[in-house]
């Protein structure tokens, strides 16, 4: 992909960038209401949901293009730049008309290439900065996929924003960060900008200030945060969104750490790092050795590859050990089960020879 930078005339480039605003445009009222608090605080892009993809039908599903007037008079109002996510062909072509500044693709429509496809294709030709959510489930290629697909359209203004991803667990965080997915797409891609959603990843108002500096640790280049000045009586996601004061304390709270600083000072840890990954190795490979040997050994004695009593042995030893050391469970618990994985692929192919 060819990027090019996503920041608008006169927005400031230091971390992080922050788009802010309400979930829904509800009102003119509450939309202006907004605006001038959020212009009053610093905030240069001002976020407002015009259409709102439900779950279930029957909940409000967005004010619709009328909204975008009030953004088009939030801008000659206010001087603020304005965003807002769009669905489908139409969409796009509402937004441009009313002079939208700046697009973001949701979870849903991400997940869809078709939908993507068709956004792209309105967008040929149009020189405008547009975000892609990552997809509702954790799927790295589909979120690559989508950018590539704007890519291929001639959009160069390209960003990533992670809203975590969906499970069927009860967890503190209404959608689960895993964070290693956006670093890997860092990874890959190392000039697109990343903006973490930490509304939509916690859910609650209490758990934005927490994952606001998390990303900002893990060099995240901006955040886009619900505000609405009067959340609780909001029309959608009440629960977490702040009000403009709210967000100025987590703003002003937040500590930015130098992304970019000299790291010669860490050489040392590092190369002892890679000297225990070199051990490490060295070790899964032997114990790989044995396990196929086990493998031989059952299928010479016409033994089922599984022994769900000694893997779950293993399992609550090995991670009661780790826990002793210091370590997370649940992180053991995923390399063990990882292994296992692997252990049990090499002992059927060993069976089916």
């Amino acid at each position: 992909m060819k990027l090019e930078s996503i920041l608008l005339p006169g927005v400031d480039a230091k971390r992080p960038m922050v788009i802010a605003g309400p979930c829904s445009a509800e009102t003119e009222e509450q939309v202006m209401s907004a605006a001038k608090a959020l212009a009053a605080d610093g905030i240069k892009i001002m976020r407002a949901g015009i259409w709102k993809p439900r779950t279930k039908p029957g909940g409000f599903e967005g004010i619709g293009s009328q909204g975008l007037a009030w953004l088009k008079k939030v801008k000659q109002e206010t001087g603020l730049y304005v965003s807002t996510e769009v669905a489908t062909q139409k969409h796009v072509y509402e937004a441009l008309k009313y002079g939208v500044d700046l697009l973001w693709i949701g979870a849903r429509t991400t997940a869809n290439p078709f939908a993507v496809q068709e956004i792209a294709d309105a967008l040929e030709g149009v020189d405008i900065p547009v975000l892609v959510k990552n997809p509702v489930n954790p799927d790295l290629e589909l979120w690559i996929g989508a950018l590539e697909r704007l890519s291929n359209a001639g959009l160069t203004k390209l960003g990533a924003i992670h809203r975590g991803f969906s499970s069927y667990d009860k967890k503190i965080y209404r959608n689960l960060p895993q964070w290693h997915i956006p670093i890997e797409l860092k990874r890959r891609y190392p000039d697109l900008p990343i903006i973490c959603d930490p509304s939509h990843i916690g859910g609650r108002r209490d758990l934005i200030q927490p994952l606001s500096q998390q990303a900002m640790d893990l060099n995240f280049d901006g955040l886009i945060i619900e505000t609405h000045c009067d959340p609780d009586n909001a029309w959608s996601d009440a629960s977490q969104q702040v009000t403009p004061s709210r967000l100025k304390e987590i703003l002003s709270a937040l500590v930015i750490r130098d992304g970019k600083q000299s790291t010669e000072d860490l050489s040392d840890l590092r190369r002892q790092i890679d000297e225990m990954d070199d051990q490490l190795l060295e070790l899964m490979a032997k114990r790989m050795r044995i396990s196929c040997e086990i493998g031989t050994f059952k299928k010479e004695h016409n033994m089922t590859v599984v022994q769900t009593e000694r893997y779950d042995e293993i399992l609550n030893k090995r991670i009661s050990q780790a826990s002793g050391m210091g370590m997370n469970p649940e992180f053991m618990r995923v390399v063990l089960e990882a292994i296992h994985e692997e252990s049990v692929r090499q002992q059927v192919d060993i069976l089916n020879k």
